[in-house]
C-alpha cells in the first residue's frame, strides 16, 4: 500500500492536500479556486455501521449531500469513538460503480446472469404473484426466507412468520455461532449474544482457542484486547496457525486440529484433582459437578498430550495459571465455531472450564448481558413466530405453530436437537420435496455460493425452484440465478429496525440515511412492506414510513425519533455481576436456575451429557486439512469489489508450512490450484511460504475467489474456500454444520 493509498483510505487524503496547498512552488501544482470538502459547510450525521455485523456507531461526514469520510461515534459503546478499516471503507461501498442500479427480471437461463431493466412496480407484481402461486400450490412453508445483515429482519423476522413459513433462516445461525449459543442456553439458560460479554477491563488472565482478535476484526474487542494487554494481562493462544493475535501472546500452543475437547478435559481434570477449582461458586451456583468430577478422572495431561501434540507440562502449566488468576481469567467463547460437527460439545466443555474458575458473573470474567429496554411496534400477531435467530442469541418468542401447520424442514427435532434453523439443511427439501418440497426462495444479502457449503448442490436447488427473488446490492453470484434481482441501497442510505444491544451498558442505536438513495435502489423496509402488501398482508403493516416505525418504538423508552437522529444512541444501565442480582432472582435461566454442569435435557434425548472427545478425521495422503478465517479488512464473501477495501487486499494466499514446501519444491508467491478429496478445484491463488502453520494444515482468507463478471474487481481473484467444502458435518445437537472436514492438495497452475 503507497502512502497516497493509506491517506485516501484513512480521509487523510484532505489533510495531505491541505499541505501541498502550503505557499511555495507546489502550491501552483493545484488546479486555481478548488475547494476541498472539508473547507465546504459540513454535516456530522450519527449511523451505525454496517461493514461487518459488529454494528458500530459511526458519524458521517457529509458536505454537498455527498458522504466523504465516516468517524467512530464517541458515545457508542461498540467503536467508543473508532473504526476499524472496514467501517471506514464505507464509503466505497456507497459509490461503488458495480452496484445494482435498476430493478432486474431474468431473460436468459438461471446461472446466465441475462436480465432485462423493470420497474419497481412491475417487479414487486411479479414477485407477489409467483410466491402467491407456491402459497396456493404447496402452501406458505414452501417459500424458504434467507437473511443476512441488520436489514434481513424485514424479511426472515418479519415477513416469513407474517406470510406463515417457519423455513426462514440467517447463515450467522448454523454456518457460525449456532453451537455457542445452544450449549449456553443448555448450560446458563441465556445466550451468549451478539457481543461476547467477556470482561475485558478486569480479567487478567485470558485464553483464546481458534479465535482470531484482530483478523476476524471486531472494532471494540480489539481495543478492549489492546487495553488489557496493555495493563499487563496475560494471553495464551491455542491455534494450529500462528494468527495475529498469537504474536502477541505470552504463550502460543500450535494444538492439533480438531483436538480442543481433549485440551478443555484435561485443564478440568486438573483443576478438579489438585482442588483449585472455586468451592464456593460451585456450591452456590451450579448443579452436577459430582458427576463432572467422575467424568474427567481419566482425563489427564498425559491422555491430552498424546492427542493433541501439546507436551503434558504445558497443558498443566496453564491450568495452574488459570487457578493462580481465577476468577480474573477467562476462556472467550470465540465467534465462528462450526468447526468439526461436534461442536456443541466443545463450546460445553469451554463453559465448564470458565464455570470451575467461577467466573460467570465476575469482574475479570464473564458479565452478564442484558438487553436494553424497549418495545416492540403493537402489531396484530403472525400466525407463527420466527425461529430463525441469530448471531445475537435464539430465535424470539412468538405464537407456537398451530397443529395445522406443517414443522420447520431443516430437521430440527428429528436430525439434530435444537437450534435457530440450519440454512445449510434447507436446500436438500428444494431438490429432493423432502420432508416437503420448498418451492420458493427469498434471499436478502446472502451470496449463496460463499456462504453455503457444497456448491453443487446449491446450484442444483436454485435450478428446481419454481422462484428465487434476490435482494442485494451488487451482482452477485447468486443472483445471476435469480428471476426477479431488487436493487437494494446501501446502510448509508437507509433506516433500519432500532439497532439493540445485549451489553454491559445495554444500549439502542439509531441508523439512519446519511445521504438520498442513489439509482434506482430502495430500503430494505420498504421493500418487504410493498411486497407484503401486494401478498394480502396489509395487517401486519399498520405502519405508513419507517419514521411512524421507529417513532413507535423510541417513545416507550422516553426519547423522540428527532432526539436520535442528532445523538444517535442511547445507553442503559445494566446488571453484570452477580451482586447486581442479589434479592432479585437468579440470573440464569435454567429450569433449576442454577448453572447445569450435568445437562439433563442432553442425557433424556440419548446425548453424553457432559462433553467428551470425538476423533475427527485425517487428512488423506498427499491432503492438507483446509483451515480458513477472516482479513481485518474484508467481511465474508461481501467487500471484495469495495473500491478502498481491494486496496488493502485483493486477493488470499494459501498458507503452507515451509518444510512441506521444500520437501513439495513449492515457492513463494508460486501459484497453484487448489483440489479437495471429492475433485472440486478452486484458484488460481499465490502460495504464502510461512513457518507460522502446521505441516498438516493449509490456510485461506475466506470470501474470494468470485466468478460474477459484474463484481470488476473481484472477478477472479484468488481461491475461495466454499467451493472446496463438498463435505460438511452436522452437529446433533445444535445443527450446526461443521466445515474443516475437508481436505485439500496444491497443483501448479498450467
Amino acid at each position: 500500500m503507497s502512502r497516497r493509498e493509506f491517506l485516501v483510505f484513512g480521509g487523510g487524503v484532505a489533510g495531505a492536500l491541505a499541505t501541498v496547498s502550503a505557499p511555495g512552488p507546489v502550491r501552483r501544482l493545484l488546479p486555481p479556486r478548488r475547494r476541498f470538502w472539508f473547507q465546504k459547510a459540513t454535516t456530522a450525521v450519527p449511523t451505525v455501521c454496517e461493514m461487518c455485523l459488529w454494528r458500530c456507531g459511526a458519524v458521517a461526514q457529509v458536505a454537498e449531500g455527498r458522504l466523504w469520510k465516516l468517524d467512530g461515534h464517541p458515545e457508542n459503546p461498540k467503536s467508543n469513538g473508532r473504526l476499524c478499516a472496514r467501517g471506514l471503507g464505507g464509503v466505497g461501498e456507497l459509490y461503488d460503480p458495480d452496484r445494482l442500479k435498476k430493478p432486474l427480471i431474468r431473460t436468459g437461463r438461471r446461472g446466465e446472469g441475462q436480465f432485462r431493466e423493470t420497474n419497481w412496480d412491475e417487479a414487486l407484481d411479479v414477485t407477489a404473484k409467483a410466491l402467491l402461486k407456491i402459497k396456493e400450490d404447496h402452501g406458505p412453508e414452501a417459500v424458504a426466507f434467507f437473511g443476512h445483515y441488520a436489514g434481513d429482519k424485514w424479511f426472515v423476522d418479519y415477513l416469513a412468520p407474517a406470510f406463515g413459513s417457519p423455513n426462514a433462516a440467517k447463515p450467522a445461525v448454523a454456518l457460525c455461532t449456532t453451537p455457542r449459543e445452544v450449549a449456553s442456553n443448555l448450560t446458563f439458560g441465556r445466550p451468549v449474544g451478539g457481543h461476547e460479554p467477556v470482561d475485558w477491563d478486569h480479567t487478567r488472565y485470558i485464553i483464546l482457542l481458534g479465535t482470531h482478535i484482530g483478523e476476524n476484526a471486531h472494532n471494540t474487542m480489539m481495543q478492549q484486547f489492546a487495553a488489557a494487554r496493555a495493563r499487563g494481562a496475560k494471553v495464551v493462544v491455542v491455534d494450529p496457525r500462528f494468527s495475529t493475535v498469537a504474536s502477541k501472546a505470552d504463550r502460543y500452543l500450535p494444538i492439533k486440529p480438531g483436538t480442543d475437547t481433549a485440551l478443555l478435559l484435561a485443564w478440568m481434570h486438573y483443576i478438579i484433582v489438585n482442588q483449585h477449582y472455586d468451592a464456593e461458586y460451585v456450591a452456590r451456583y451450579t448443579e452436577g459437578f459430582e458427576q463432572l468430577v467422575e467424568h474427567v478422572r481419566p482425563f489427564t495431561p498425559e491422555w491430552a498430550a498424546r492427542i493433541t501434540d501439546l507436551p503434558a507440562e504445558i497443558i498443566a502449566d496453564v491450568a495452574k495459571d488459570l487457578c493462580r488468576y481465577r476468577p480474573q481469567a477467562v476462556l472467550v467463547p470465540g465467534r465462528h465455531v462450526v468447526w468439526y460437527g461436534n461442536d456443541t460439545q466443545r463450546m460445553r466443555a469451554l463453559y465448564l472450564v470458565n464455570i470451575l474458575l467461577g467466573n460467570y458473573g465476575r469482574r475479570g470474567g464473564w458479565y452478564i448481558a442484558e438487553s436494553p429496554y424497549v418495545e416492540e411496534y403493537p402489531l396484530q400477531p403472525f400466525p407463527i413466530g420466527s425461529e430463525a435467530g441469530g448471531c445475537a442469541g435464539p430465535a424470539a418468542s412468538g405464537p407456537e405453530a398451530s397443529s395445522d401447520r406443517k414443522p420447520r424442514a431443516d430437521g430440527a427435532g428429528r436430525t439434530f436437537l435444537r437450534g435457530g434453523v440450519a440454512i445449510q439443511e434447507l436446500v436438500e427439501p428444494m431438490i429432493t420435496g423432502r420432508p416437503y418440497p420448498i418451492k420458493g426462495l427469498v434471499s436478502y444479502a446472502v451470496n449463496l455460493f460463499h456462504t453455503l457449503p457444497v456448491r453443487e448442490r446449491t446450484a442444483e436447488a436454485l435450478r428446481a425452484l419454481d422462484f428465487h427473488v434476490a435482494v442485494d446490492i451488487l451482482p452477485q453470484e447468486h443472483t445471476r440465478w435469480a428471476d426477479v434481482v431488487l436493487p437494494e441501497c446501501t446502510y448509508l442510505e437507509r433506516y433500519d429496525d432500532l439497532i439493540t444491544v445485549p451489553h454491559k451498558t445495554p444500549f439502542i442505536a439509531l441508523r439512519q440515511p446519511v445521504v438520498e438513495p442513489m439509482h434506482d435502489s430502495r430500503p430494505g423496509w420498504w421493500i418487504a412492506r410493498e411486497l407484503g402488501i401486494r401478498l394480502g398482508l396489509e395487517q401486519y403493516y399498520p405502519w405508513k414510513t419507517i419514521e411512524e416505525y421507529l417513532e413507535q418504538r423510541l417513545n416507550s423508552v422516553g426519547l423522540t425519533l428527532e432526539e436520535m437522529k442528532k445523538q444517535g444512541v442511547s445507553v442503559q444501565k445494566g446488571r453484570p455481576y452477580l451482586e447486581d442480582w442479589e434479592g432479585k432472582g437468579s440470573p440464569f435461566r435454567t429450569e433449576s436456575k442454577k448453572i447445569q454442569i450435568y445437562c439433563k435435557e442432553l442425557a433424556e434425548a440419548g446425548i453424553d451429557p457432559l462433553p467428551r472427545y470425538e476423533p475427527t478425521p485425517e487428512p488423506p495422503e498427499g491432503f492438507f486439512r483446509l483451515l480458513y478465517g477472516r482479513a481485518p479488512m474484508h467481511t465474508f464473501g461481501r467487500t471484495q469489489n469495495n473500491p478502498v477495501l481491494t486496496r488493502l487486499m485483493r486477493e488470499n494466499e494459501v498458507w503452507l508450512n515451509r518444510a512441506v514446501a521444500a520437501a513439495m519444491r513449492m515457492t513463494d508467491g508460486q501459484r497453484v490450484m487448489l483440489v479437495n478429496q471429492d475433485g472440486a478445484k478452486s484458484g488460481p491463488v499465490r502460495v504464502r511460504v510461512t513457518a507460522r502453520i502446521r505441516k498438516d494444515c493449509v490456510y485461506l482468507v475466506h470470501g474470494f475467489g468470485h466468478n460474477a463478471p459484474g463484481l470488476r474487481r473481484a472477478h477472479g481473484r484468488g481461491a475461495s474456500d466454499t467451493a472446496l467444502q463438498t463435505r460438511y458435518a452436522l452437529d446433533p445437537i445444535s445443527g450446526g454444520a461443521g466445515l474443516r472436514v475437508n481436505f485439500v492438495r496444491l497443483e501448479p497452475e498450467a
